[in-house]
């Protein structure tokens, strides 16, 4: 049994950050083939539930970098490694210290809450307002996160060298794992993501190959949280766009995520 996995950002969206249209037809053909594929996603539930919805997700699907895991067909929700009062703690201290609004994503199994603190800039107003606002999380203030709250990761915003600071003093704890990248608000601010160090996207890969009896591992990606499943995977590939890291671990380097390249070597390595 063949089972795909798809990063979202930078490899299964195009430029829109969505699923394009002729990606959409070509998962439509994988389905018709009974050709297995899910998704491995550093973004939150709460984040891509909107872009994969109409796309006929149905297998369990990874998200935040393998802390989550979420089984649609049985609305079952599975939780490996999340962050303890500690590392929250060293978390939020950093980035308060640095003037940036941490906002922590907790979850149960209805519910996806997110607790902040007052936002100091325009650009954490706006994620608030913008995006945070108009989905199902339920907003909190920061110091109304309950001691006992199942929290996933800690994401932050602002300029590249607050991010920057925040990321020495957070990524030298032994427990914690940090991935930074260039916001789509502009290339003079950054976003940063914060987890337990044991979650990755290779662990919850190989939890669900041994749930779901595969015995053939695609996996597509193009950032550092990939390298993990790219490590297990049978075959790997990296679009074009990948950091250079990714694609030196590829199996083979495939097209550019703004030009559908995943859809197109489907179609050719499933004669699709």
């Amino acid at each position: 049994m063949d089972l795909i996995f798809f990063d979202l950002d930078g490899t299964l969206l195009n430029d829109a950050s969505v699923i394009s249209p002729f990606t959409k037809e070509t998962l439509g053909l994988l389905k018709d083939k009974n050709i297995a594929y899910t998704v491995a996603t550093g973004r939150t539930m709460l984040s891509a539930r909107a872009i994969l919805k109409g796309h006929d997700f149905d297998l369990p699907q990874i998200y935040t970098n393998g802390v989550t895991i979420w089984d649609p067909l049985n609305s079952a929700l599975t939780l490996e490694n999340l962050l303890t009062n500690n590392e929250i703690a060293t978390v939020i201290d950093a980035a308060l210290s640095q003037g940036i609004t941490p906002f922590v994503h907790a979850i149960d199994t209805s519910n996806h809450f997110i607790y902040h603190a007052t936002p100091r800039h325009t650009v954490e107003e706006n994620l608030i307002s913008k995006h945070y606002a108009g989905t199902e999380a339920k907003l909190f203030p920061l110091d109304a996160l309950p001691t006992d709250s199942q929290v996933t990761n800690i994401s932050m915003i602002g300029s590249a060298a607050d991010i920057t600071d925040i990321w020495r003093k957070v990524d030298n704890h032994p427990n914690l794992v940090t991935y930074s990248g260039p916001a789509i608000e502009g290339e003079s601010f950054r976003w940063m993501d914060v987890h337990h160090c044991l979650a990755s996207k290779g662990a919850a890969v190989t939890t669900l190959k041994a749930q779901l009896g595969a015995s053939n591992i695609i996996c597509f990606g193009d950032g550092d949280n990939d390298l993990s499943m790219f490590e297990l995977a049978d075959e790997s590939y990296a679009p074009e766009n990948a950091r250079d890291i990714v694609k030196q671990s590829a199996t083979s380097v495939i097209g550019h995520n703004h030009k559908d390249g995943i859809a197109y070597f489907l179609r050719e390595r499933f004669s699709l």
